[in-house]
Protein backbone atom coordinates (compact mmCIF):
# COMPACT_ATOMS: atom_id res chain seq x y z
CA UNK A 1 0.00 0.00 0.00
CA UNK A 2 1.23 3.49 -0.79
CA UNK A 3 0.36 4.90 2.65
CA UNK A 4 1.57 2.78 5.55
CA UNK A 5 1.58 3.68 9.21
CA UNK A 6 5.22 4.77 9.12
CA UNK A 7 4.48 7.33 6.41
CA UNK A 8 1.47 8.60 8.38
CA UNK A 9 3.61 8.97 11.51
CA UNK A 10 6.16 10.92 9.48
CA UNK A 11 3.48 13.27 8.11
CA UNK A 12 1.93 13.79 11.55
CA UNK A 13 5.33 14.45 13.13
CA UNK A 14 6.27 16.99 10.46
CA UNK A 15 3.00 18.91 10.19
CA UNK A 16 1.20 18.14 13.46
CA UNK A 17 2.21 18.83 17.02
CA UNK A 18 3.48 15.28 17.62
CA UNK A 19 3.49 11.78 16.10
CA UNK A 20 0.10 11.05 17.63
CA UNK A 21 -1.51 14.37 16.67
CA UNK A 22 -3.94 13.10 14.06
CA UNK A 23 -6.71 15.61 14.69
CA UNK A 24 -5.12 18.96 14.02
CA UNK A 25 -6.17 20.62 10.77
CA UNK A 26 -2.55 20.93 9.62
CA UNK A 27 -1.92 17.21 10.02
CA UNK A 28 -5.13 16.30 8.22
CA UNK A 29 -4.44 18.73 5.38
CA UNK A 30 -0.96 17.26 4.96
CA UNK A 31 -2.38 13.73 4.87
CA UNK A 32 -5.06 14.71 2.35
CA UNK A 33 -2.45 16.47 0.20
CA UNK A 34 -0.29 13.36 0.12
CA UNK A 35 -3.28 11.22 -0.86
CA UNK A 36 -4.38 13.76 -3.49
CA UNK A 37 -0.96 13.73 -5.13
CA UNK A 38 -0.97 9.93 -5.20
CA UNK A 39 -4.44 9.75 -6.75
CA UNK A 40 -3.52 12.43 -9.29
CA UNK A 41 -0.57 10.36 -10.47
CA UNK A 42 -2.81 7.29 -10.67
CA UNK A 43 -5.35 9.15 -12.80
CA UNK A 44 -2.66 10.32 -15.22
CA UNK A 45 -2.07 6.66 -16.08
CA UNK A 46 -5.70 5.47 -15.78
CA UNK A 47 -7.84 8.15 -17.38
CA UNK A 48 -11.09 6.15 -17.26
CA UNK A 49 -10.94 5.22 -13.58
CA UNK A 50 -14.03 7.19 -12.59
CA UNK A 51 -14.28 5.79 -9.06
CA UNK A 52 -10.83 7.12 -8.26
CA UNK A 53 -11.74 10.42 -9.88
CA UNK A 54 -14.76 10.70 -7.57
CA UNK A 55 -12.60 9.86 -4.55
CA UNK A 56 -10.11 12.52 -5.59
CA UNK A 57 -12.87 15.13 -5.83
CA UNK A 58 -14.13 14.20 -2.36
CA UNK A 59 -10.62 14.50 -0.90
CA UNK A 60 -10.10 17.89 -2.52
CA UNK A 61 -13.42 19.03 -1.02
CA UNK A 62 -12.45 17.81 2.44
CA UNK A 63 -9.12 19.59 2.22
CA UNK A 64 -10.86 22.75 0.99
CA UNK A 65 -13.24 22.70 3.98
CA UNK A 66 -10.34 22.30 6.41
CA UNK A 67 -8.48 25.15 4.75
CA UNK A 68 -11.60 27.32 5.00
CA UNK A 69 -11.80 26.44 8.70
CA UNK A 70 -8.21 27.57 9.19
CA UNK A 71 -8.84 30.82 7.30
CA UNK A 72 -11.76 31.63 9.60
CA UNK A 73 -10.02 30.73 12.86
CA UNK A 74 -6.29 31.40 12.42
CA UNK A 75 -5.02 33.00 9.22
CA UNK A 76 -1.37 32.64 10.25
CA UNK A 77 -1.66 28.86 10.58
CA UNK A 78 -3.38 28.82 7.17
CA UNK A 79 -0.58 30.80 5.55
CA UNK A 80 2.05 28.59 7.17
CA UNK A 81 0.52 25.30 5.98
CA UNK A 82 -0.10 26.66 2.47
CA UNK A 83 3.50 27.78 2.19
CA UNK A 84 4.90 24.59 3.66
CA UNK A 85 2.89 22.26 1.42
CA UNK A 86 3.09 24.48 -1.64
CA UNK A 87 -0.63 24.21 -2.36
CA UNK A 88 -1.09 27.75 -3.70
CA UNK A 89 1.13 29.70 -6.01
Amino acid sequence: MYLDSAKKQELFAKYGKSNTDTGSPEAQIALFSYRISHLTEHLKLNKKDYNTERSLRRLVGKRRRLLDYLIDNDIERYRAIIKELGIRK
